[in-house]
């Protein structure tokens, strides 16, 4: 194999739908694929199947044959791969969120902080042209100072199979909030440059999956009923941060409301409005040159596949050392305010994310 990643030798953890997704990519790419690892004999199987290379059900004998790892697992075994990968020296782009819990996060962070390989977090969303365009913008100072971003990843009726991973507590660590708040987060922090955070405040509620007569429309996987539901479905919170930025979240799987993926940027000069899935972009602002008027201008973006430039900027980073951001240290500003979220709804006060307990 040929290319700029031909010598960085790559593996999958995780072998299930989005650990295919990711293996799609490294091929188009150019990055050779060597192995994946399951503990599942029938994923590790498909896997074989579809791509052609050895599968392990222990990630040392992936470990033994790889310089870069892509760690898909669900939440709970994060922190047992991720750790394994970085002392064996290997390179990890590790699928959101950091982790199922806050101290299982923070203890990756402190073995990334003496690992000697790159450690970065899926936050493929970053990679969308139309953040890429905002962001552009918000460094140019076109925006002025930013002040509050709007984030909402609403899904009318979208809740995960209920009995899979995504909706059992021990093995997820949440629900909606910490399945797709996680990229509203990150995204918002992202645009306000990551300010301090000084304050959440915020709710969880769990108020569609675990009713009989949840309306089975579009999930992922079989559906086991509401006993296999213990999440919440939606959260509505709002984040504090240092010089008064401030940023509003609404996330669910499940609501009696019209789905919406809407971002609102807030600057003193101009504003951005554009859709997460759709990637539509328009930029608000004022004018007093002339007669006073309002500016509302549509800007066309290019489609893209936000995973596929996000492995792209990981193995650039592999390759040359080069800084791309998505750090462990943004996500685990992200899983403090998760975090702090989700002690703010239980205790119905506003809390410090800086104040959880170890």
């Amino acid at each position: 194999m040929t290319g700029e990643y031909a010598d960085v030798r790559t593996g999958i953890v995780g072998l299930g739908n989005i650990g295919h997704h990711h293996a799609d990519r490294l091929v188009e790419l150019g990055v050779p694929l060597v192995g994946g690892m399951d503990i599942a004999p029938d994923a590790r199987s498909r896997f074989a199947d579809r791509y052609d290379v050895p599968v392990y059900d222990d990630c040392h004998d992936l470990y033994d044959e790889v310089d870069a790892v892509v760690i898909t697992t669900p939440n709970k075994y994060h922190e047992e791969y991720t750790v394994a990968a970085l002392e064996r020296g290997c390179h990890v782009l590790l699928e959101k969120p950091l982790a199922n819990t806050l101290e299982s996060a923070e203890r990756i962070a402190d073995a990334a902080a003496t690992a000697e390989g790159t450690v970065k977090i899926g936050f493929n969303n970053r990679f969308l042209n139309a953040v890429q365009l905002v962001r552009n913008r918000i460094d140019r100072g076109k925006f002025g100072e930013v002040t509050h971003v709007e984030a909402n990843y609403v899904r009318r009726r979208g809740i995960p199979g209920r009995g899979s991973w995504f909706t059992r507590r021990e093995i997820s660590g949440g629900g909606a909030l910490i399945d797709l708040g996680v990229h509203a987060i990150d995204l918002s922090m992202y645009l306000l440059g990551y300010p301090a955070v000084e304050e959440v405040s915020g709710v969880t509620r769990s108020e569609f999956g675990d009713r009989d007569d949840y309306a089975y429309l579009e999930m992922w996987g079989d559906d086991s009923g509401p006993e296999a539901f213990d999440v919440d479905d939606s959260a509505s919170a709002f984040v504090r941060c240092a010089g008064n930025r401030t940023v509003s979240l609404e996330v669910a799987w499940a609501t009696n409301r019209p789905a919406t993926h809407e971002f609102v940027v807030r600057g003193t000069e101009a504003a951005a409005r554009f859709d997460l899935l759709e990637g539509d972009l328009t930029i608000h602002s004022a004018s007093a040159d002339g007669p006073d008027h309002l500016l509302d201008t549509t800007v066309e973006t290019s489609e893209n596949d936000t995973h596929a430039d996000e492995q792209r900027a990981f193995f650039d980073a592999v390759t040359t050392s080069r800084d791309i951001g998505g750090d462990i240290e943004d996500a685990l500003t992200v899983q403090r305010i998760i975090d702090g979220i989700y002690r703010s709804s239980e205790g119905g006060h506003t809390v410090d994310p800086a104040d959880a307990e170890p």
